[in-house]
C-alpha cells in the first residue's frame, strides 16, 4: 500500500543545524501541534497554525548559533519543555517562551549533541561525553573518535539508563557510567541515532553518512542487529530519523531525511526489512524530521526542516480537488483568504525589491559609497565513497550558486554524476611549473541551484590540496574558498580488523619522536583518523583500500611505529612520506623493511578482475563506431555474430559506463607499474627502463604472462 502525501510550505527561518526542530506534544487528541525550531542566528522560534496561517507563539532574541534542540520534562509528564544548546551553554524554555534554565557546561568545545531525560542531561562535544543530574556532574567519557550523536535507552529489560554514542569511526559506543560497556560496529560512520519507541524500549535506529539505515536491539552487555537497509541507489547520507504511526495501523513508520533532500517513509509489516512506502525530494538537505499533526486537525503529516530554514510539511490532507467535465471550481472562504493574502504579500515583496535596487544604485554611484561584502553560509562535505573508490564533494549554499571553480595542485579525475546539472568547462593547466595546477574546472549553475554534488578520484601517492571557489548570485560579487586535503593514501578507509592470512610487508620506524608527532604524521597520510592524539601509550588502526581491497595495519607508540600491508606500493608511499615529515622536524629515523615477494602476485591477482573487465569494456567501446557503420551500410545487423550484435544492442549502456570511469584503465596500468618499480626499489634496483616492456604485456594482457614477467625481471 502506497502512502500519498502532499507538500505544504509553512515558514522560513535562518540556516539550521541537524536535529534543531521538534514538535511539541498535542494538547488534545487529534489537535494540531506547535513547532519549535532554532537556527544559526541563535533564534528559537515556536509557531502554530491558525486558519491555515503560521502564527508565532514566541521568538527569542538573536544570539550564538544553536546546534541542537531537544524536549524534556518531568518523567511521566508531557515532554513540552524546550532545551537548546549554543556554544557550551544549555538554555531551557517553557512552551510559552519563558526561560527557566541557563546552564554553562564549561566545555572547551561547542556542544554538538544533546539528550534530555527528566533531571538527566547528556551532552557531547567533539570527543567528550558528560552526564549531569540536576546540573551537577555525574559521568564523563573521552571517546576515541568524533561523537556525532547521542541518545539514551530505558525499558523494563534494562536495569539502568543506557547512553549510546554514535562515533565517526563506524562504531556505536554503549556506556555504563563513565566506562565503556561495549561497542557495536555498524556499516558506515553513524550520523544520527533515534529510539524506535519514544516511550521506552531497547530498540535503536541509526543512520550513516553513506546512506545506510539500521535497527539494533540494545542490551546492557551486548547488542543484536534486527535489520539493515543498504543504500543501493546511492542516495545521500542520513541526517535525521523519526518514528510515527502515519497510516493509523498501530505500527510506527520510520521517517528518514537525507542530505541530498530525499524524504522517505518506511513501513514495518512484519518482514525482516522495512518497505519503502513514500519518497519525496526537496531541493536541499533535510536537517530535521518529525511525524505529527501541524497543518490541520485529524490530518497527520511528515514535518521537515531544511538547511536554509524552510519548514515543510508532507501532509495526508488532500490538496487537489478532482473535477468532472463541466464542473465549476468552488473555493472555500479560507482558500480565497489564503490566495488574497499571498497576492498582497507578493506585491509588497516586489515593491521592497524595487526600492532596494534603487537604493543600492544610488549608494554605489555616490562618492562616499562603501561596499559591504555579503556574508553567506556554506555547508560542505568531502567524503570517500566505498562503492566506487571516489570522493563525493557536496556544497550547499543558503542562496543560489552562480558558479564554482575547482582548482587542484594534484592529479585528480572528475567523474560524471547523475545529481549534477551544472555546465562544466576546463581550462588549460601548466602542471610542469612548481606549484602548478593539474586541474582548473568551472561549473556554471542553472538558476536557483543551491546544492552541487561532484565526484572526484585521486591517485594514491600523489597528495596536495583541492580548492573550491564558491560564487553565489549576490551583489556585490563575493566568493568563499573551501580547501580539501588529498592525502597520500587517500583511497584507504578505516576498518576494524584485517585478514591475518594474507602475505604482508612490514615497515618499522624507530626514532626520538613522541606519540603525538607520529600520530600527526599518520593523520597527514591517511583519511578517517581522528585529529586528537589517542589516550594511552600506543594505538592500532586498520584500513582497507577501497579501490583494490588491499589492507593496512598501523601500530605505533612513542619512539616506535610498525606498518603492515599486503601491497608493497602502500608501504613505499608510507616510507617516503613519513621520512619526509620526520626530516621536516629534524628527527632521525631508523627505517627497516621486511618485504614478502608473495604479496606481489597476491596484489596482481586482486587487480586481475578489474583489469580484465576494463580491457573488455574498452575493446567493446572501440568496436561500436565500426559496427554502427556496418549496420548502416548493410541496412541491418542480422549478418553479425551474436557477440557483435549484443555490443550494438548495449552500445548506449557501454558508452555510459565508459564515460563514468574516465582514465580507469590508465589508473590500473599505473598501479601495476608502481608495483613493479616498488618491488625492485626495496631490492636496490632501478627497473624504470623495463617499464615499456611491462606496458607491452599489459596491452596483450594475460595474468600468467604478467606474473612471469614480475618474477623474471
Amino acid at each position: 500500500m502506497e502512502i500519498h502525501l502532499n507538500r505544504v510550505d509553512y515558514i522560513q527561518v535562518g540556516v539550521t543545524s541537524q536535529k534543531t526542530m521538534k514538535l511539541l506534544p498535542a494538547v488534545g487528541k487529534k489537535a494540531t501541534q506547535k513547532v519549535a525550531i532554532a537556527d544559526h542566528d541563535g533564534i528559537l522560534t515556536c509557531f502554530g497554525m491558525k486558519k491555515g496561517e503560521a502564527v508565532p507563539v514566541f521568538k527569542t532574541l538573536p544570539g550564538q548559533k544553536i546546534t541542537r534542540v531537544d524536549l524534556g520534562g518531568a518523567v511521566g509528564t508531557p515532554q513540552e519543555k524546550i532545551f537548546v544548546c549554543s556554544g557550551s551553554q544549555v538554555r531551557g524554555f517553557t512552551k510559552k517562551g519563558k526561560q527557566f534554565l541557563t546552564f554553562d557546561a564549561n566545555l572547551t568545545e561547542s556542544i554538538n549533541a544533546m539528550h534530555v531525560s527528566g533531571a538527566d542531561l547528556f551532552l557531547c562535544a567533539s570527543y567528550i561525553y558528560n552526564h549531569y543530574l540536576d546540573c551537577k556532574d555525574q559521568d564523563y567519557f573521552l571517546s576515541g573518535d568524533k561523537i556525532n550523536d547521542i541518545t539514551c535507552l530505558s525499558s523494563e529489560k534494562l536495569s539502568r539508563v543506557v547512553p549510546v554514542l554514535a562515533c565517526q569511526d563506524r562504531v556505536l559506543r554503549v556506556l555504563k557510567g563513565s566506562e565503556l560497556a561495549y561497542d557495536v560496529e555498524v556499516p558506515g560512520p553513524p550520523s544520527v541515532l533515534e529510539r524506535y519507541n519514544k516511550d521506552g524500549g531497547d530498540e535503536l535506529l541509526y543512520g550513516t553518512t553513506d546512506g545506510k539505515l539500521g535497527l539494533l536491539q540494545v542490551g546492557e552487555d551486548s547488542a543484536a542487529t534486527r535489520w539493515e537497509v543498504e543504500n543501493h541507489k546511492k542516495k545521500g547520507g542520513i541526517l535525521c530519523v523519526d518514528t510515527y504511526d502515519l497510516t493509523g495501523d498501530g505500527v510506527d513508520e520510520v521517517l528518514v531525511g537525507r542530505d541530498d533532500g530525499t524524504v522517505e517513509v518506511f513501513s514495518l509489516d512484519g518482514s525482516s526489512e522495512p518497505t519503502l512506502r513514500f519518497q519525496h525530494v526537496l531541493s536541499e538537505s533535510v536537517t530535521s524530521i518529525q511525524g505529527g499533526c501541524v497543518g490541520k486537525e485529524s490530518y497527520d503529516e511528515v514535518l521537515t526542516s531544511t538547511y536554509t530554514g524552510w519548514v515543510t510539511g508532507l501532509t495526508t490532507e488532500p490538496q487537489k480537488a478532482e473535477l468532472g467535465h463541466g464542473d465549476q471550481v468552488k473555493m472555500s472562504k479560507e482558500t480565497q483568504f489564503k490566495v488574497e493574502a499571498l497576492r498582497a504579500e507578493l506585491e509588497q515583496l516586489q515593491v521592497k525589491v524595487l526600492q532596494g535596487r534603487e537604493q543600492y544604485q544610488q549608494t554605489s554611484q555616490s562618492s562616499t559609497a562603501v561596499s559591504a561584502v555579503p556574508v553567506f553560509s556554506v555547508n560542505d562535505k568531502f567524503a570517500l565513497c566505498q562503492d566506487d573508490a571516489s570522493y563525493s564533494l557536496t556544497l550547499e549554499v543558503q542562496t543560489a550558486i552562480d558558479n564554482l571553480l575547482l582548482q587542484s595542485d594534484v592529479p585528480i579525475d572528475l567523474l560524471d554524476g547523475d545529481k549534477n546539472s551544472a555546465v562544466v568547462s576546463f581550462s588549460e593547466c601548466d602542471s610542469e611549473r612548481p606549484n602548478g595546477n593539474f586541474l582548473l574546472a568551472t561549473y556554471r549553475c542553472q538558476a536557483n541551484t543551491t546544492r552541487l554534488e561532484l565526484k572526484v578520484r585521486s591517485i594514491e601517492g600523489q597528495y596536495g590540496t583541492l580548492q573550491a571557489y564558491i560564487t553565489p548570485r549576490l551583489q556585490p560579487k563575493t566568493c568563499q574558498v573551501r580547501q580539501y586535503h588529498i592525502k597520500p593514501l587517500s583511497l584507504h578507509q578505516r576498518s576494524h580488523a584485517i585478514d591475518a592470512d594474507r602475505p604482508m610487508n612490514r615497515l618499522s620506524l624507530v626514532g626520538q619522536f613522541s606519540l603525538a608527532e607520529i600520530h600527526s604524521w599518520v593523520v597527514f597520510c591517511l583519511p578517517e583518523v581522528p585529529d586528537k592524539t589517542p589516550a594511552g601509550d600506543g594505538v592500532s588502526f586498520y584500513f582497507l583500500n577501497t579501490f583494490l581491497g588491499t589492507q593496512l595495519e598501523a601500530s605505533y607508540c612513542k619512539g616506535e611505529g610498525h606498518f603492515r600491508s599486503d601491497n608493497i606500493s602502500t608501504i613505499s608511499i608510507l616510507s617516503d612520506v613519513l621520512s619526509k615529515e620526520a626530516t621536516k622536524k629534524k628527527i632521525n629515523l631508523n627505517v627497516s623493511y621486511d618485504i614478502n615477494d608473495d604479496s606481489v602476485s597476491h596484489t596482481l591477482k586482486m587487480i586481475h578482475p578489474k583489469l580484465e573487465s576494463q580491457l573488455l569494456l574498452a575493446r567493446k567501446v572501440q568496436l561500436i563506431d565500426a559496427l554502427k557503420e556496418l549496420q548502416v551500410h548493410e541496412g541491418n545487423a542480422d549478418f553479425l555474430i551474436p557477440e557483435y550484435r549484443s555490443i550494438l544492442d548495449e552500445a548506449w549502456s557501454l558508452l555510459e559506463e565508459y564515460k563514468k570511469q574516465p582514465a580507469h584503465l590508465e589508473r590500473l596500468y599505473g598501479m601495476i607499474t608502481d608495483l613493479f618499480i616498488d618491488k625492485f626499489k626495496f631490492k636496490g634496483q632501478n627497473v624504470k627502463t623495463r617499464v615499456s616492456s611491462l606496458l607491452e604485456i599489459l596491452d596483450n594482457y594475460d595474468l600468467n604472462s604478467l606474473l612471469e614477467f614480475f618474477s623474471d625481471a
